[in-house]
């Protein structure tokens, strides 16, 4: 029988101890999830390994990497990782690599001058690389020249870039595979970011680019209740990074005015209006989730990433989004670190349109 699809990915949740993530992956491809993506956040857990890791116990599970920040990598022996991972589960790795959190990498010493020319030379080396290709001529940033992979995957794995302002995406058109949108990803900023990244399909073989996005998720009885759970994770959005993902809504104005008002990324969540939560997550009754995932799908989504929370969250979750009108792509997501900047308060950073 041919397998299932639907149309939502899980990523597990942040709290999940270490030896807990193969459990949670091992679930999701009972449940019938056709991915499991992971994240790499500093010092939180490597991206790398966690591929590895949740390969090896499953069976039929594609897993996303998303991201990798191309400053922490030299791209070569990132390379030679991501060959021998696809040789070991072939066409089940897709690679996110990204700039990285700007105030993470800088605490790394791991963030350039010019982030996106370290991410192009980055991408097309990579590329070349695993297609078996010396590397190409030293850029600004990247001296790979004249290397050469012995071992190559028979078919490399798609490499996404996880970016959010108009020059980056714009950049992805013309190198990477697709993208990967960060939380909140609404159906108004997949068309903007689509629009705005113009791939190149036949720089791709004329296959449709990989757009995989996040978003937050809870299940529940009514949607209020779905509300208030997902509230206290909303105050990170109001951080200057995150106003890509607002400018193309209708209430972009309100949302800065709120913020600036507000004056902490606490007091912004606790006044968030009840449609804001509404459009900037998947949160709500089976209805609403599943409705959403869908709106997701027809802005041009190819794999809707949920972040679950709450209890039993992945089964939770399953049962209420999985019928039989819901059939593509199935993804969840392991856990991240919440991306939060501990050292620098709320109130430091004001939001402003860039």
């Amino acid at each position: 029988m041919p397998r299932r699809r639907s149309n939502a990915s899980p990523r597990p949740p942040r709290d999940l101890p270490a030896n807990e993530v193969i459990a949670f992956a091992r679930r999701a491809e009972e449940l019938g999830f056709d991915e499991v993506w992971v994240v790499e956040d500093l010092g939180f857990r490597g991206g790398i390994a966690q591929t590895a890791a949740v390969l090896a116990s499953t069976t039929r599970l594609t897993v996303g990497v998303g991201i990798l920040p191309a400053g922490s990598r030299n791209v070569a022996f990132a390379a030679m990782e991501i060959a021998t991972l696809e040789e070991l589960f072939p066409g089940r790795v897709v690679v996110g690599i990204g700039h990285g959190m700007p105030d993470w990498m800088r605490s790394a010493g791991a963030w350039p001058s010019s982030p996106l020319t370290l991410l192009r030379e980055y991408t097309i080396a990579l590329t070349a690389l695993l297609r078996g290709e010396p590397g190409p001529v030293a850029g600004r940033y990247v001296d790979v020249a004249g290397v050469r992979l012995d071992m190559v995957p028979g078919t490399p794995p798609p490499v996404v870039w996880g970016v959010r302002g108009p020059k980056s995406l714009a950049a992805a058109g013309h190198v990477a595979d697709g993208l990967i949108l960060a939380e909140p990803s609404t159906p108004e900023y997949i068309r903007a970011s689509v629009e705005t990244a113009a791939f190149d399909t036949s720089r791709i073989g004329r296959r449709p680019p990989r757009l995989i996005t996040y978003d937050i998720a809870v299940v529940a009885s009514t949607d209020a209740a779905a509300r208030e759970l997902v509230r206290p994770m909303l105050g990170v959005i109001s951080e200057p990074d995150w106003f890509p993902h607002i400018a193309p809504l209708p209430f972009a104005a309100e949302f800065v005015a709120l913020r600036e008002h507000t004056g902490s990324a606490e007091a912004f969540a606790a006044a968030l209006p009840a449609e804001w939560i509404d459009t900037l997550t998947l949160a709500g009754t089976a209805e609403r989730v599943r409705g959403g995932i869908a709106a997701r799908h027809a802005a041009g989504a190819t794999s809707v990433v949920l972040t679950p929370i709450g209890s039993d969250r992945i089964g939770w979750l399953h049962s209420r989004i999985s019928q039989p009108s819901c059939r593509r792509n199935r993804s969840i997501a392991l856990p991240a670190r919440p991306k939060t900047h501990p050292w620098r308060t709320s109130s430091q950073r004001r939001l402003r349109p860039p």
